[in-house]
């Protein structure tokens, strides 16, 4: 089990980190880049939840590898405060509070429409 989200752990660390090199954040600009990465993780997470728990159990080591593991390695929330931390650090307090509640809001609804979104496609059979 730990081994499994071990390695999960760090594949999605290692994706969040790449998608910042690809796309990265201006120093005092909004991080677009982890917003997004945590938007799409929480997403994630909804449908992974829903599929694994109303559709069929998985094998005990998928959620441990890809919930625990890749989507909490993926939209880490330490990575989040440390933007929020460099933003204020830098004089850029209102940017950072912003992100600190637009990350919030955006990442529950990414999770619960997602979730609403991957129940309707099993109930009309498109899963």
């Amino acid at each position: 089990m730990l081994a499994v989200t071990a390695l999960g752990g760090g594949l999605g660390a290692a994706a969040r980190y790449g998608a910042e090199l690809l796309w990265p954040t201006a120093p005092g600009a909004f991080p677009w880049t982890m917003l997004e990465i945590n938007a799409a993780g929480c997403a994630m997470f909804g449908v992974l939840m829903v599929v694994s728990s109303e559709v069929r159990a998985p094998h005990r080591l998928v959620r441990p590898f890809f919930g625990t593991g890749v989507l909490g390695g993926f939209t880490t929330f330490s990575a989040y405060v440390g933007d929020i931390r460099r933003l204020v650090g830098q004089g850029h307090a209102t940017t950072g509070m912003a992100f600190l509640v637009l990350t919030l809001v955006v990442s529950l609804a990414a999770a619960w429409s997602a979730s609403a979104v991957t129940r309707r496609l099993i109930a009309r059979g498109l899963t």
